[in-house]
């Protein structure tokens, strides 16, 4: 069933806006329940060390000081592994290995800012200052930092993760067959373009850093969790399932959130403590990470390398694609850290084209750094980014146009639903995409623009990136629909919003769907009280998901509706009809509103009170993003003079809102690959680049001089609203588009090969290369 959501106009404002201007946001630092204490935590300085000994008799005679926790705190709690995935089966049926993860760390310290004691005081001051009271003997051990280091096994983490394998997985299931079929399409193909590309390590750095107050009642025996999470429901199963409680026993509060990108997924060592502290000293417990420690303990993003073997016939058909994909996992696995680089990845190929084989496998290995976690794109600006540059590198062996190259191997529109060597694609239309995005890029000037350029001297490049990612990978959600009295109805959501508008966009939706005034709906999320289940808010899934679940839930509160509305009309239940608002006696002018009878039904002893479920199978998002650059030589700086992005988010609910969604992920996007980079010291497993000093965030001058945008919506056919997502669109398209466009620029291909950041310095010396001097 389709809703169609009246347009907001630019002026209208979100229904979240009002507060957040005013000041009257609820952040996580923002409430103090009375007896409030404050926790600091013990880090260990060392990315790898044997821990020899925690004193604290000096921490806890200090001033303000409640009590010191360590190890053995956590134990006497109960406290489980905080390592938590999917089940996920590698190489001859070995399962992705789970080491035990601690809340503190007792034996060792697994990477540089692993928590070994927790310090709780009056005032946060008192606890800092007592934290520095806490004695810890180390016994350093020789760190495993990158991929290369990983993979030679110096130096094994972990018993159970031989060579430091995480998981050697080869794509779902061993095909001997297959990978022998793609191993003799390689071999006698005309050309074969081969790259191997890198995604530097990111660190998240969202705007608002986590923090966690925890409460214990005593007479209850119940846990209040607050905490920074992008979704209640999930955040309690999992401390829950940690702390050996049953689910009745822990509620999880979450408030607004500044900032996520999927990083506020997992729990937290410091969230299970100041649960265990809140109970152990009578008081809630309270922490709130400083920037310096978000460098150091929050889950970080990519760090992987991807080799790519693409056989194309002569005349440029894609036949079959081989792809090996390493990632550096960190010293822990992360709530669905694995699976951003194995079922993530491997969901995007073969993107929009037709490539009949493909053989692909990923191995994750483990070192002493921080967890690789859900990030902005998690797998999806990976795949891309290798199976473009892939395309970029068979243009060049085939002297063919980039464009004309990625035009003749797009999957048509009439072959919908298409089915790849993965799955099947169940709408979409790559051609016209393509086509509409080289039309508003001027795509054909481009060879004009190149040559006033080069008459100031400057170096003028354009790249494509033909973009298709998943969404949705955590098909059911739950929703909720109340009546308090009066005209005024409560939708209750378990996604959490992190900034994507889900008051604004759900309750348009709601109001569209019951032909009611939008501001007679107030949304609710963040609270498991609210009793609906699913899954965060991650994978651009809350649109097809949340959304559904609304509707479904709609239409079971009307059909219990019709019942009392049947009474209060005077009419056999059949013969009710339901529209904009008003329930109505077929082929008459009598009719009750529907908060009327949502007031009947609770004076009869009744409820119109509902809760629905939806299953909303995968969506395809896809696109073509165009980045026009131009470079001076002589310093390597260069700007993105126009930025070109056509998106197909299925149906768009909200227009305002999938522009903001697709120039945010754009600037993800850039930040990687023009100045982001988590540079750890090879030797010491130190983080260098731990502060905004040495981490280059983008800023307002990396964007795009200007951005060109636009959708092309092909409805889903997997939902009943044909939604498909778009909030990490900008940022799987704009890694590729961007580099590309450099690698176009600088002659002779000396840019091909480049790391990102593409920064000024590398750039420079690319342009020396090509230019012969």
């Amino acid at each position: 069933m389709t809703v169609t959501i009246p347009a907001r106009s630019k002026s209208e404002p979100r229904v979240e806006d009002d507060a957040l201007v005013r000041g009257a946001g609820r952040f996580m630092d923002d409430p103090r329940p009375p007896g409030q204490a404050y926790a600091a935590f013990v880090r260990s300085p060392h990315a790898h060390a044997r821990i020899l000994a925690v004193r604290t008799d000096a921490a806890e005679k200090a001033k303000g000081v409640i009590g010191v926790l360590t190890a053995a705190d956590m134990k006497a709690a109960g406290v489980g592994s905080l390592s938590r995935h999917n089940p996920l089966t590698g190489r001859g049926g070995v399962k992705l290995a789970m080491p035990f993860r601690p809340a503190l760390a007792g034996d060792k310290a697994m990477h540089g800012g692993d928590p070994v004691a927790m310090v709780v005081a009056d005032t946060l001051a008192l606890a800092l200052d007592a934290a520095d009271l806490v004695e810890v003997d180390y016994e350093e051990l020789t760190p495993v930092v990158d991929l290369d280091q990983a993979m030679k096994a110096d130096t094994v983490l972990y018993d159970e993760a031989p060579g430091n394998v995480a998981v050697d997985w080869p794509g779902m299931k061993e095909d001997k067959d297959n990978e022998q079929a793609v191993a003799d399409l390689i071999a006698k193909a005309a050309h074969v373009a081969k790259v191997t590309v890198t995604n530097q390590r990111m660190v998240v750095a969202s705007m608002e850093t986590r923090g966690a107050t925890g409460v214990y009642d005593k007479a209850a025996d119940h846990y209040t969790l607050h905490a920074s999470s992008q979704g209640a429901d999930t955040m309690r199963g999992m401390a829950a399932s940690i702390m050996g409680l049953a689910d009745n026993k822990l509620r999880v509060v979450t408030p607004d959130i500044g900032g996520a990108f999927g990083m506020k997924t997992p729990v937290y060592p410091e969230y299970i403590a100041v649960l265990v502290a809140a109970k152990k000293l009578g008081r809630p417990v309270h922490w709130m990470s400083t920037r310096s420690e978000a460098f150091v303990t929050d889950t970080q993003a990519r760090d992987t390398v991807t080799h790519v073997e693409l056989a194309c016939d002569d005349k440029g058909k894609f036949t079959a694609l081989r792809v090996r994909h390493l990632c550096n996992q960190g010293a822990y696995v992360s709530n669905a850290g694995v699976q951003i680089n194995t079922v993530n990845f491997w969901r995007c190929l073969p993107a929009m084209y037709d490539i009949p084989k493909m053989d692909v496998s990923v191995a994750c290995y483990f070192s002493n750094t921080i967890p690789i976690g859900p990030y902005r794109g998690a797998g999806r600006p990976e795949a891309n980014f290798a199976l473009e540059r892939a395309v970029e590198e068979a243009a060049r062996l085939l002297k063919m146009d980039p464009a004309r190259l990625r035009k003749k191997n797009l999957i048509p529109a009439k072959a919908m639903p298409f089915k790849t060597p993965i799955q099947t694609y169940d709408s979409g239309d790559f051609p016209a995409i393509v086509d509409r995005a080289l039309k508003l890029a001027d795509y054909d000037g481009f060879a004009k623009r190149k040559r006033e350029a080069a008459k100031r001297r400057k170096l003028r490049g354009i790249g494509i990136s033909c973009m298709l990612e998943h969404a949705g990978s955590m098909p059911g959600e739950m929703a909720s629909v109340s009546f308090p009295g009066g005209d005024k109805l409560i939708l209750g959501c378990n996604v959490q919003s992190t900034g994507q508008s889900h008051a604004t966009v759900f309750g348009r939706l709601l109001a569209a769907k019951l032909g009611i005034d939008a501001k007679t709906i107030e949304h609710r999320h963040g609270d498991t009280d609210l009793g609906v289940s699913g899954f965060p808010s991650v994978g651009s899934r809350s649109a097809m998901c949340a959304g559904s679940a609304i509707v479904v839930t709609a239409d079971l509160m009307l059909e219990k509706a019709k019942k009392t509305a049947a009474a209060a009309l005077e009419a056999s239940e059949s013969d009710i009809q339901y529209r904009d608002g008003l329930f109505e006696v077929v082929g008459t002018d009598r009719r009750i509103g529907l908060f009327e009878v949502a007031q009947r039904a609770q004076a009869a002893g009744e409820s119109l009170d509902t809760k629905g479920k939806a299953e909303a199978p995968l969506t395809f998002p896809n696109g073509c993003h165009i980045a026009e650059v131009e470079i001076d030589p002589d310093t390597g700086h260069f700007d993105i003079v126009t930025y070109t992005a056509v998106d197909d988010c299925g149906n768009v609910l909200d227009q305002i809102v999938v522009e903001g969604q697709v120039q945010g992920s754009i600037a993800n996007g850039l930040g990687q690959a023009l100045t982001e980079n988590a540079v750890y010291d090879t030797g010491s497993g130190q983080l260098v680049t731990g502060s905004f000093m040495d981490y280059g965030m983008p800023r307002a001058h990396d964007m795009p001089v200007e951005l060109r945008e636009a959708t092309h919506p092909v409805p889903s056919t997997t939902n009943p609203l044909g939604v498909k997502g778009t909030g990490e669109a900008g940022t799987t398209a704009a890694i590729a588009a961007v580099m590309n466009a450099i690698s176009n620029a600088v002659p002779n291909g000396a840019a091909d090969a480049m790391d990102m950041p593409a920064t000024p310095a590398k750039v420079w010396a690319a342009c020396q290369r090509g230019m012969g001097k």
